[in-house]
């Protein structure tokens, strides 16, 4: 093989560091962006953000009022009898009021609340009980074994091992027995809330039933209805109505007073929190006109520090004064980056809005059929880009706060040749699940042909698949007889 040398033109694309940093805040969110701010913040003395515009002062200015106003004192013919001080008195000092004076602070009840959890509850009232060392065991081992539900989450046997180990732990010989497991057991479920303990949720509603008055009405109806309590779930009433020998009125009042009943007692003291979206988009209509802005709560306004800035000298290649300059050309593109990925956001949304503005008019039922590829196009970038972008943003607008991918769905055909989005079929089938009879409930396929009439094509295991999304149950199961 012969070796030469020569020369080859081609064109070749490479990541720059910019480039990667830019793509990287494309995906970040709102409070992504905001905590990636603050470490660059803390990390770039070159960087900083503007704040009020009242507060802002610079800090060649600030040295100078002072040096002149020490200057010229000291320069001074004669000394005054007070030289300027850093602080005053009352700065560090404050007065302090005798036993007959008004107290500096006011003392003032602590309000505020703490949420305990089910099992540091029931805890609480176990200690209240004349229980026994043993008896008080055997209670926070079934505490202990205690689900979110507040069902009980372990069977009596385990409950009674892991009882009788700790007894010999401690040198204890005495053997525990099942009975005396149920006995604290049942002492558990009479506490608040009630129902706690329950192995299963007809046995906690069979207790929350015996702690009722026993003249309430249809009590004894509602007992007898939780010996079947498995036609009563798969809501078989008409094997209801003959096995229990009840008439309709007795069945349907005995139904609503178990409605009354706390199903998962320990449900209320979940302590999830709530998870709150800020938008970073804000749609308004304005003038039969859509406006769409960013958020100013969540935009942040950077600028190079002036200060820092002016120390660089050009020609000097001191550690000091290139280590300025590179932190400077980090700030720039830091904020170069930051206002690009804005105005992708922006030019994104806005093509958003412009293709769902029937749905910002009539609702979900309106929602067009849209994917990335449409908007890539549009806004003339690649689809991964309006990907990263839609990514953890949220748009608010009047019919609420929205993620931008809950604008892009797929799409079914129509009989006209047309589209329809598939976020707009599951708002039909909502809707006409809503205000069907609940004697008579419709089908899947009567949903199919309902659909077909408005001009969807859509198949029969289609509204099957969109109604489970939208967590409604079958037809069978959403039959009310009485």
């Amino acid at each position: 093989m012969k070796l030469s040398v020569g020369l080859k033109v081609a064109n070749n694309l490479s990541l720059t560091p910019q480039l990667q940093q830019a793509i990287r805040l494309l995906q970040l969110s709102s409070l992504e962006l905001e905590q990636e701010i603050q470490i660059q913040l803390d990390s770039n003395p070159l960087l900083e953000k503007i704040e009020d515009n009242n507060s802002i002062e610079s800090l060649n200015s600030v040295e100078a009022n002072e040096n002149k106003d020490l200057t010229s004192e000291l320069n001074a013919d004669h000394l005054p009898n007070d030289l300027p001080v850093d602080t005053e008195w009352d700065d560090i000092y404050t007065h302090q009021s005798t036993a007959l004076a008004t107290p500096e602070y006011e003392e003032r009840e602590d309000n505020r609340q703490i949420h305990l959890s089910l099992k540091e509850h029931i805890l609480e009232q176990v200690n209240l009980l004349h229980f026994s060392r043993v008896d008080k065991l055997i209670a926070y081992c079934i505490v202990d074994s205690l689900d979110d539900k507040g069902f009980l989450d372990a069977d009596l046997t385990d409950i009674l091992i892991a009882v009788n180990q700790l007894l010999r732990e401690v040198d204890n010989d005495e053997d525990v027995e099942e009975d005396e497991v149920i006995v604290v057991l049942k002492h558990i479920q009479r506490l608040e809330p009630i129902g706690v303990g329950s192995r299963s949720l007809a046995e906690c509603l069979q207790i929350q039933l015996e702690t009722i008055k026993d003249k309430t009405p249809f009590l004894a109806e509602a007992k007898q209805l939780l010996n079947y309590y498995e036609l009563l779930i798969s809501n078989d009433l008409n094997k209801l109505l003959k096995q229990t020998g009840l008439s309709k009125e007795q069945l349907t009042n005995a139904i609503e007073l178990l409605k009354t009943l706390k199903p998962y007692p320990g449900l209320e003291f979940d302590q999830q929190e709530s998870e709150y979206q800020v938008p970073d988009v804000v749609v308004a209509k304005k003038d039969q006109h859509w406006n769409v802005q960013l958020n100013p709560d969540v935009m942040p306004k950077l600028r190079i520090n002036s200060f820092y800035s002016n120390m660089i000298r050009r020609a000097d290649q001191s550690d000091d004064n290139v280590y300025l300059r590179n932190q400077m050309l980090e700030a720039k593109n830091f904020i170069k980056s930051i206002d690009e990925r804005h105005k992708t956001l922006l030019k994104v949304a806005t093509c958003i809005v412009e293709h769902q503005r029937a749905f910002l008019e009539q609702g979900a039922e309106a929602m067009k059929p849209l994917v990335l590829r449409d908007v890539a196009e549009e806004v003339e970038l690649h689809e991964s880009t309006v990907s990263r972008v839609t990514t953890n943003k949220y748009m608010l607008t009047p019919r609420g706060l929205f993620e931008l991918k809950y604008f892009f769905s797929s799409h079914v055909g129509t009989t006209s040749g047309g589209e329809a989005s598939s976020t707009a079929i599951r708002a039909m089938i909502k809707k006409l699940v809503s205000n069907e009879n609940p004697r008579k409930p419709l089908s899947d396929n009567a949903i199919a042909e309902m659909l077909k009439k408005e001009g969807i094509e859509v198949a029969r295991r289609t509204v099957a698949k969109y109604r489970e999304s939208l967590h409604i149950p079958s037809s069978s199961e959403r039959k009310v007889l009485i």
